[in-house]
């Protein structure tokens, strides 16, 4: 991953000291993950950490290997694959629940996620 140094403070106990880089991720990840309902904006994200947009998603993929609009549906799908196997919700209502805008657009997203519609999904799980 990124940089770390491991110091010693005054007593004696080692510290370790994250990259600028890895703060940044932890704090995307932090901000996708509170901000996931809502529809992605590299611009607003990156002007609410106060950096600059491209240096934000060259970092985070730098440290994660995935962009933040990749990770901001995983965690989109994360949350539907929950109410999925928790909830007699529609799917239609779960995909809004988790900030789709359109049914079709979750299903399609949460394919590519797990390899399943959500239909199938709930199916499956329920099944096993």
């Amino acid at each position: 991953m990124g940089r770390q140094e491991i110091r010693k403070n005054q007593a004696g106990e080692a510290t370790v000291k994250h990259s600028s880089g890895e703060l940044l991720t932890q704090a995307v990840s932090s901000y996708i993950e509170t901000h996931f309902k809502e529809k992605f904006s590299l611009k607003k994200m990156a002007g609410e950490l106060f950096v600059n947009g491209c240096y934000l998603l060259r970092v985070f993929k730098q440290h994660t290997g995935t962009t933040p609009l990749a990770y901001h549906n995983h965690i989109r799908c994360e949350r539907a694959g929950e109410l999925l196997l928790h909830s007699d919700r529609r799917v239609s209502d779960i995909g809004e629940a988790v900030g789709f805008a359109s049914s079709a657009h979750f299903t399609h997203v949460f394919k590519k996620e797990w390899g399943f519609t959500p239909t199938e999904f709930r199916a499956a799980r329920q099944a096993g």
